[in-house]
């Protein structure tokens, strides 16, 4: 139902079904851009869409997302609405997010989840967008692209660029591979990837909303939280019972949150009685190269070498859908 805030609970879990991947976009596929959460500039908007071009994308962008309440780009209603008839419109064969700020959870109520997982299509955003991400892998059973945003596509860099294109485009399965590596504790893990944004799915606790943990690799980032928040938050998920369910923990990008060091550590101790491995160092999140990660796809995590290898393409062929 779209139309009854009332009516918070989102649907049964399936916590068994195979993930379902979006075909598979290709150059001269309709990218539409959406804003689920805060307003954005518009010369950065019509940047990051002018890249998406130069990839061989056409774009759109329906006039409802350049609205402004506050500091969220439109009413509740409104914004989950474009949403809902992007993932309807056939022609439509990618979304992705202008940008995050504050709001994506607001409109949660508002999805019609039924629609949208009829419709399963390229979705891609992260920060704010960690809500979305965690109501369309898991109720929606499709799987979500943990990537760059229209406005922050001109401040990305060409690694996590070409990262973007590949993942969307290509047909081999994603390898994640940290450039400077940082194994907390040692082990492996194999399961669906869930998480994003720590602060997001810290206020998610004890909604209905809050995703299902249980045999998942749980990747976490942030931006402009100092460490005792960063604690603070991790524990709140530990003592909801939330990292107890996670197989193994992957640490991306935690910028201007104090040193890297310090929260590595505090995450470190947060999980180690926990037993799961925990590696650090990936560029997911508010980096500069914020390489696309695929979330709801089952991967494998590794401390030697450390690396994150998914066990299937993130996209599927058109044939693969009906």
């Amino acid at each position: 139902m779209t139309g009854c805030i009332a009516a918070l609970d989102p649907g049964p879990r399936e916590p068994h079904a195979k993930a379902v991947c979006p075909p598979r976009l290709k150059p001269g596929d309709l990218i539409a851009l959406a804003a689920p959460a805060g307003p954005f500039d518009h010369q950065r908007l019509e940047a990051g869409r002018d890249l998406l071009q130069a990839m061989g994308f056409r774009t759109t962008a329906p006039e409802a997302i350049f609205a402004r309440e506050g500091y969220l780009a439109g009413g509740d209603r409104q914004r989950a609405e474009v949403l809902n008839g992007l993932f309807a419109d056939p022609e439509v064969r990618g979304i992705v997010c202008a940008r995050g700020g504050y709001g994506s959870t607001r409109m949660l109520p508002f999805l019609d989840l039924e629609a949208i997982r009829a419709h399963p299509k390229v979705f891609v955003g992260f920060s704010d967008i960690t809500g979305l991400h965690a109501v369309l892998t898991d109720r929606c059973r499709m799987v979500t692209f943990h990537g760059p945003m229209a406005a922050s596509l001109p401040d990305t860099s060409e690694e996590g660029r070409a990262a973007l294109w590949e993942t969307l485009t290509g047909a081999s399965p994603v390898v994640l591979m940290p450039p400077t590596g940082l194994v907390a504790v040692a082990g492996q893990a194999r399961g669906p990837v869930a998480g994003g944004n720590l602060a997001l799915l810290a206020h998610l606790v004890g909604t209905p909303y809050f995703p299902q943990l249980a045999g998942r690799i749980l990747v976490l980032e942030d931006v402009d939280e100092a460490p005792y928040r960063i604690d603070r938050m991790l524990w709140q998920l530990r003592l909801a019972g939330a990292l107890s369910q996670a197989v193994g923990l992957v640490l991306g990008s935690f910028e201007r949150c104090g040193t890297y060091a310090e929260i590595v550590g505090i995450a470190a101790a947060a999980v180690r009685p926990l037993g799961i491995p925990v590696v650090a160092g990936f560029p997911i999140g508010h980096g500069a190269a914020n390489v696309t990660l695929p979330l709801g796809l089952e991967a494998c995590l590794t401390t030697d070498p450390p690396r994150l290898c998914f066990c299937a393409p993130a996209t599927a062929a058109d044939a693969d859908h009906p």
